[in-house]
């Protein structure tokens, strides 16, 4: 009996280690296939016979992007060896996005010659006016109005945009704003040209906020502890609140005074946004809208709004790194009609000043 438990014993460990050896075997052979085929798309210069295939690249597409749509194409196998290739080509930082036929029978450096290529520039054939406080919606509408995409081209592009290329999306939270990038859609004029579409408009206009949200603008929200999500929350209610620009800074203060003491906001445009979906299309807020259950509703809600309520200009975000020091607590419309506020320090001010 022992010899033959000897036995079972040996065949077993017979057993395992011919099949250990198969699978050595096999895990070498697919690494060495993997590292070959790596190093020919990294490498090859031939050109074979293929088939066709039509591919659109979005303009301001990243090389990392590229290669995902190359290799979604079935073009590419390996993204990295694309970029890697790429970068250290001659056409590092050169490709344009656009409509392309490419062949499956390409090799990936002439994909990038003819993705390089010089194209004849081509003048504007519109301009999208995107005022200091206009919203998403707002923008979208304008969009359409003008034939640039649809609203929902519009929309759809702004909610691929995700962390990785927006590095400002990572305070944003998870949940209860109506969008991510509401407020870094930076106010300006932008060329539009034939091959425009909602995905580099969006693009356009990120880029728009990163040159003017600065290094030095950074440095002082730090400073402020706050982030730039912050900064920009407070920066989107005083646009809307503000149409005399002397007030921006002082209307900043009030929010800071407010916010230290633990009084609510109660910030009109904060109940408007979530009411008029984006829109402002109402003048008035009545009582009963101050009942809106809306995360952005600044008299329900302790604290700012759960996000920014359209998108603000230079001058607000500098009103709220360098806000006014003073006491007051409360403010309102002025009966001149000209759109200037009246500031008090005591809601007894308040009171009275209104009722003068």
């Amino acid at each position: 009996m022992k010899i033959r438990r000897f036995t079972v014993k040996v065949i077993k460990w017979i057993i395992c280690i011919i099949v250990s050896l198969m699978l050595f075997v096999l895990v070498k052979g697919y690494i060495k296939d993997f590292i070959n085929d790596f190093k020919y798309e990294y490498t090859n210069m031939a050109t074979t016979k293929g088939k066709d295939v039509v591919v659109e690249i979005p303009e301001g597409s990243t090389e990392k992007e590229i290669a995902k749509i190359l290799k979604k194409k079935g073009l590419i196998k390996y993204e990295l060896a694309f970029t890697r290739r790429l970068s250290n080509s001659e056409y590092s930082g050169k490709l344009h996005g656009g409509t392309y036929t490419f062949n499956t029978g390409m090799n990936t450096l002439d994909m990038m010659k003819l993705m390089a290529e010089e194209k004849p520039v081509e003048g504007p054939i519109d301009k999208l006016v995107v005022p200091e406080g206009f919203t998403v919606d707002q923008i979208a509408e304008r969009c359409e109005e003008q034939n640039i995409c649809t609203k929902s081209q519009f929309i759809k592009a702004l909610k691929s945009v995700t962390s990785s290329d927006f590095k400002y999306l990572a305070d944003v939270p998870d949940t209860g704003v109506r969008y991510r990038l509401e407020g870094f859609l930076f106010p300006a004029t932008y060329d539009i040209y034939k091959d425009t579409t909602a995905e580099s408009l969006v693009s356009e206009m990120l880029r728009t906020f990163k040159y003017h949200f600065t290094d030095s603008m950074l440095e002082k929200a730090e400073e402020l502890e706050m982030s730039v999500y912050e900064v920009i929350t407070k920066a989107a209610m005083v646009e809307r609140e503000c149409k005399i620009g002397s007030e921006r800074r002082t209307i900043a203060g009030v929010f800071n005074n407010r916010l230290r003491e633990g009084m609510l906001l109660q910030v009109d445009p904060t109940v408007l946004y979530p009411l008029t979906e984006g829109m402002y299309d109402k003048d008035m807020v009545t009582y009963d809208d101050l009942e809106i259950d809306s995360p952005y509703n600044t008299y329900k809600y302790e604290g700012l709004p759960v996000g920014p309520i359209c998108n603000p200009g230079d001058e607000c975000i500098k009103a709220v790194l360098y806000p006014e020091e003073h006491n007051y607590l409360y403010y309102h419309t002025s009966d001149a009609g000209d759109g200037r506020h009246v500031f008090s320090e005591t809601y007894e001010e308040h009171q009275d000043s209104m009722s003068d």
